[in-house]
């Protein structure tokens, strides 16, 4: 999201505490680092009720901010396009709306006495109706977007070129991948939430047994992330959409990444809780020029049915443009 990490603080407790999530000597001990260092923000790699959120300020005397939060930030920062920016602020307003409960005075009535009372409406009750009026609307605009990406597929359909989305989690290189297999001029940096708007080009391959040209269909999609939360899910269901309709899949896992295996899981799960059951995969490995030996030799074992390229290097492209042509063929005939 753009801000220098200070210090890292960890604590393993049995269960968060209901006011401040860690413990109370934890608080202090954070409240005097971010102090010493002179921190203006503090991030929490959890959710957070606006209660704890309240508290924690109060105590450590800096702005505190959850995972989503974060996570909405950077989102809201790499929206590009028009369809972007609509799913970025859908989140946003579907995550703030349950937040808006008990802003201290700002929000409460007017005091009482003389003149005072009456049905008037709290700051807090209009705030709530405006942003419930703007995500309906919204969501009409992301159900027009949906409709209009279906029209789309259609076309492709009827045009019967198959299709291939791509997946994986965020920085793995789809978009860099995609760029080079079909000399495109996708947005590319070694960033996460780099591609927020599915971009779709089309890419013609030599089949390698009858040496005619085909045309496929690639979808880059936005990356995917452990425990991405709910708003996101909803929000990016227009995007996410490319992933369930697709022929098929091409899961592209950053080798060079440690935690790597950790990373196909949460694809996986994310790729679980579609409302329809995706198309065959084909997994592909890539930054194969930044991988040791030992990590190449895991993964070739774990998966032997896996490809390994390197995108920015343009490693193993032909073999892996023979393998889109046999997969889609498979995913079609199936």
């Amino acid at each position: 999201a753009g801000g220098e990490v200070l210090e890292t603080l960890k604590q393993k407790r049995a269960k968060p505490h209901p006011q401040t999530v860690l413990g109370a000597g934890k608080v202090d001990e954070v409240a005097l680092e971010a102090q010493t260092l002179g921190a203006s923000l503090v991030v929490f790699d959890r959710d957070l009720s606006p209660a704890q959120v309240r508290s924690l300020e109060q105590r450590i005397g800096v702005r505190v901010v959850d995972r989503t939060e974060l996570i909405l930030d950077i989102f809201a920062q790499r929206a590009r396009t028009g369809e972007g920016k609509l799913q970025v602020e859908l989140a946003q307003l579907e995550y703030q709306l349950p937040k808006l409960t008990g802003r201290g005075q700002a929000m409460s009535r007017l005091g009482g006495g003389i003149g005072t009372r009456g049905p008037g409406e709290t700051k807090l009750e209009t705030e709530r109706r405006a942003i419930q009026k703007r995500i309906t609307r919204l969501q009409r605009e992301v159900n027009q977007l949906q409709a209009h990406r279906a029209r789309l597929r259609q076309n492709r359909q009827h045009h019967e070129v198959p299709s291939v989305a791509v997946v994986g989690y965020t920085n793995a290189g789809k978009s860099t991948l995609l760029n080079t297999l079909t000399n495109a001029d996708i947005y590319a940096a070694d960033q996460l939430f780099a591609t927020l708007d599915p971009t779709t080009k089309r890419l013609a391959v030599v089949d390698p047994e009858t040496h005619e040209k085909r045309s496929l269909v690639l979808t880059d999609t936005v990356g995917f992330i452990q425990d991405l939360p709910s708003s996101l899910m909803d929000a990016f269901r227009a995007t996410l959409e490319e992933v369930t309709e697709a022929d098929a899949l091409m899961h592209v896992v950053d080798l060079s990444h440690p935690a790597w295996q950790e990373h196909i899981r949460s694809v996986m799960g994310i790729l679980g809780q579609m409302p329809t059951t995706p198309g065959p995969i084909l997994l592909v490995f890539n930054k194969l020029d930044a991988v040791d030996s030992d990590t190449l030799a895991v993964a070739k074992d774990e998966y032997p049915q896996a490809l390994f390229i390197s995108a920015a290097q343009k490693l193993g492209l032909e073999t892996l443009r023979q393998h889109l042509v046999k997969l889609v063929d498979y995913a079609v005939a199936g």
